[in-house]
């Protein structure tokens, strides 16, 4: 059982690294299989289809960052300090990678909206579950903020999805431009969008 599960999670190892450089399209089972150093035979033990495992492979990557944004998001320090403990988190989060690979590899999620959003409904679908997830614990921080009087939003929903809409933004031209110091002003610009001011807690930085 041991092996047996050490397989399943070395091909979803090998699978993340392989579309977080080279995307989804491009990619054969027989590569993911090698990098993996499993035998072809083990892909399909685990996986129906190569959909099957960008599914897992999503699936595994978004409970990883949920728990990420659950602690960011949560505790006593202030609403707005929390929005911007998760951006400080996302950026730490790319740096290491980089550091490690050389290159910004961007947002898993974002990454396969823009190359299969238009060919996999199944992947769509399950991308869409995720922003949607992320816009309603955002929305939740906002909600607290604007009963604490900290923000001026008309509708803490929509002031949700341009938070993480900017942040998704900025962590794509961090891709682009290979640094991660793109994610500079997603703080000040977050602000912006809420009618905020920076609370007296924060200190300069991102």
């Amino acid at each position: 059982m041991g092996r047996t599960s050490d397989a399943r999670e070395r091909i979803l190892s090998a699978a993340r690294s392989l579309i977080e450089t080279h995307g989804y399209s491009a990619l054969g089972v027989a590569e993911i299989c090698r990098t993996a150093g499993v035998p072809k035979g083990s892909f399909y033990y685990f996986f129906d289809s190569k959909e099957s495992l960008a599914l897992a492979v999503i699936d595994e990557h978004w409970t990883g960052q949920k728990r990420t944004w659950t602690v960011a998001l949560s505790g006593d320090a202030q609403p707005l300090l929390r929005l911007r403990r998760l951006f400080e988190e996302t950026a730490a989060g790319l740096h290491a990678a980089q550091q490690s690979c050389g290159t910004v590899s961007g947002c898993l999620f974002g990454n396969l909206t823009l190359e299969l959003c238009n060919q996999t409904a199944a992947i769509r679908t399950r991308l869409q579950e995720i922003f949607d997830a992320q816009v309603e614990m955002v929305d939740s921080v906002i909600n607290e903020a604007r009963e604490r009087q900290e923000v001026e939003v008309a509708e803490t929903r929509e002031a949700a999805r341009a938070v993480v809409a900017q942040l998704e933004g900025q962590v794509l031209f961090a891709k682009l431009y290979n640094s991660t110091d793109r994610l500079g002003p997603l703080w000040q610009n977050c602000l912006a969008l809420l009618g905020a001011r920076a609370p007296q807690e924060a200190v300069a930085g991102i």
